[in-house]
């Protein structure tokens, strides 16, 4: 059938039947929502693998990490 063809059916509907049409049509046209897909691959398998059940450390604990690192560094 031809775009032609096809119209002058579509023409010959009643007005219900054509809003019925027009509602299917516009419902085929919408674009689909996009499905959320998980990361996958080395930096997928990563996520997560420094979370502890320890409270975050607090500044001074930071700080004083930091100063003990750099003493085994230069000793």
């Amino acid at each position: 059938m031809t775009l032609n063809e096809l119209q002058d059916r579509a023409l010959k509907l009643s007005v219900r039947d054509r809003w019925q049409l027009i509602n299917t049509l516009m419902r085929s046209v919408q674009p689909q929502p996009q499905l959320t897909v998980k990361p996958q691959g080395l930096a997928a398998s990563l996520i997560g693998i420094a979370k502890t059940d320890a409270p975050p450390p607090t500044d001074e604990e930071v700080k004083a990490m930091l100063d003990e690192r750099l003493v085994q560094k230069y000793l």
